[in-house]
């Protein structure tokens, strides 16, 4: 199975349907364990129990279980709407992917399948007295993890699609993308640094029929072609760059199969959004979206955008630390283009920056994180962190009033300058 197909799978068992379906096909295996397991069960057991008790106790959990289940679906549609219009549509994915959510509905639909099956199955006799006996006892422990399901619900729904919970998912994700990637620059394969002088003029350009994000590169896939042609791949679009028709995202050289340029789109994955998994800067991006939109008249939420800001370093500076082991160039013959450190640092800070510019303790939270950016030890990151305490300063300049918040700001751009 091919690093594609790994990525697709992995989309899947994110949707709530999936686990949702295994879950009701666990019921439906469940409900029919008595008919199994009724040769097993001593026959003076039924009477010891009192396993007649089981019909009502299935028709509860039916009725209640659709009862909380409809709510529950409703408080989730609400969650997703206050992340849409509070924090942004960009990050309500990671919210309808969230697993204490799918698990908890998916019990609960369970729940009622099973009971459901329970009472049919009870309805033919098909189980039995002994057979009643084993229902029974499964009843009993889907009742305790009903309970316990309904405990951790009513914890969860607390932070459901608050701001702080979502800008937290965001950071996360974006941190795992930003530490795959710095463990990988290259996905795998070699450095493109310079395309103009490193891709042979006479290579054969790839171009798309779509227009949309690059969601998925498959580099398995693409060294496989590339090794049985003994020729080279050079990457010109990589995850999460915008494409159309007329620029190529790729290019080979020393491939001869007439169809090679068909076979090199197969690896690629294009979408109408973008990604997290191989898109570092989506993450970036959506989480300054929440800070931008936090500073908005509608929202006037300047806290939000403070806390951004330190998210902002949090994940900036994974990308300042060494790799964990050696950077392994499994895909020899693929050449992939970098990240631009001022590509990262223009997706965090230029956004909060502009939208911020009037606002002073948003200034001070820029300045100290520029500040911080200069002293993790790479000149790249103290480089760019210079400049953007720069811009901020001069945007802040334009916009606040008093000249001693001014000379506040002009402190801290002088320390962050030296």
């Amino acid at each position: 199975m091919t690093a594609r197909w790994l990525w697709r799978l992995g989309q899947i068992t994110r949707r709530i349907w999936f686990r949702a379906s295994l879950f009701s096909l666990l019921a439906i295996v469940t409900a029919f364990l008595g008919i199994w397991l009724a040769p097993f069960i001593p026959a003076d057991i039924p009477a010891q129990i009192g396993s007649d008790a089981v019909d009502n106790i299935l028709g509860i959990i039916a009725s209640s279980m659709l009862t909380v289940t409809t709510f529950s679906l409703s408080t989730m549609v609400a969650a997703y709407s206050a992340a849409t219009s509070n924090v942004t549509p960009r990050a309500t994915k990671l919210i309808m992917e969230d697993p204490t959510t799918q698990t908890v509905l998916s019990t609960f639909i369970g729940s009622f399948l099973f009971s459901l099956v329970g009472i049919i199955v009870l309805s033919t006799g098909a189980y039995g007295e002994r057979g009643r006996v084993v229902l029974f006892a499964v009843t009993i422990l889907v009742i305790i993890f009903i309970v316990v399901t309904l405990l951790r619900w009513i914890d969860h729904l607390s932070h459901l699609g608050r701001v702080t919970e979502t800008t937290q998912r965001v950071e996360k994700v974006a941190g795992d993308a930003m530490r795959r990637r710095r463990d990988s620059p290259y996905l795998g394969g070699r450095a493109l640094i310079d395309p103009e002088t490193t891709i042979p003029k006479h290579a054969l350009t790839v171009f798309t029929k779509s227009f949309g994000h690059i969601q998925h590169v498959d580099v398995a896939a693409l060294s496989a072609l590339a090794e049985a042609g003994g020729g080279e791949i050079y990457l010109v679009a990589i995850p999460g760059s915008f494409v159309d028709p007329t620029r190529p995202i790729a290019a080979c050289s020393g491939l001869q199969d007439e169809n090679i340029a068909a076979k090199i789109l197969e690896g690629f994955t294009i979408g109408d959004v973008r990604s997290y998994d191989q898109d570092p800067r989506f993450g970036a991006s959506v989480l300054t979206e929440i800070g931008s939109r936090a500073l908005s008249k509608s929202i006037n939420d300047p806290g939000t955008a403070l806390d951004v800001a330190g998210r902002a370093l949090r994940v900036l500076a994974i990308w300042a630390e060494p790799p964990e082991g050696d950077v392994e160039i499994a895909h020899p013959r693929i050449h992939v283009p970098p990240i631009a450190v001022a590509d990262l640092f223009e997706d965090f800070f230029g956004p909060l920056a502009r939208d911020g510019a009037g606002l002073l303790e948003l200034g001070i939270r820029l300045q100290k994180v520029f500040l911080t950016l200069t002293r993790l030890g790479r000149e790249d990151f103290a480089a760019e962190a210079r400049r953007h305490s720069r811009l901020a300063l001069a945007r802040a300049e334009a916009e606040l009033v008093l000249d001693e918040d001014k000379a506040i700001l002009r402190a801290l751009a002088a320390e962050v300058a030296k």
